[in-house]
């Protein structure tokens, strides 16, 4: 990623305002770094699954939102092409989760991430999500994400 943070921040920003779904979850941008991106949201009741647990495709979007507003701060649009997500703990109504974003490795096209999701409360890993971005040819401008 070779963009200024002031770019990076400014693709991520158009992003998030067009991104309907990451607003629903009441994402919250807490930092954004070339490679990496922290946000954190509140588990709500309308998340919750039959077995009065969060839904794992709550826990997974948040994780995936992570990931796309990480690896979308250089020019290149960037789109995710794998992901698997594994839930050590479970996550209930009124959980705060922060989901950390962190590329591992990157070529000329492709892109690896790991995120981590935790509970604030206790800081147990509720998900460990893994990655791969492809970075496409379209370049972000000011008016898209």
């Amino acid at each position: 990623m070779t963009e200024s943070g002031d770019d990076a921040g400014a693709h991520v920003a158009r992003m998030i305002g067009k991104d309907a779904f990451s607003r629903w979850l009441g994402v919250e941008l807490v930092s954004l770094a070339p490679g990496a991106c922290t946000l954190r949201m509140m588990v709500r009741r309308d998340m919750i699954n039959g077995f009065d647990v969060a839904h794992g495709g709550i826990v997974f979007s948040l994780a995936d939102s992570a990931m796309a507003f990480a690896c979308n701060g250089g020019p290149e649009v960037t789109v995710a092409v794998d992901n698997s997500i594994s839930y050590p703990a479970a996550v209930r109504v009124g959980d705060e989760l922060v989901a950390r974003a962190v590329e591992e490795r990157s070529t000329s096209r492709l892109a690896f991430y790991a995120v981590t999701v935790r509970r604030s409360a206790d800081d147990a890993i509720v998900a460990l999500f893994r990655g791969t971005v492809y970075r496409t040819a379209q370049r972000h401008d000011a008016t898209d994400p």
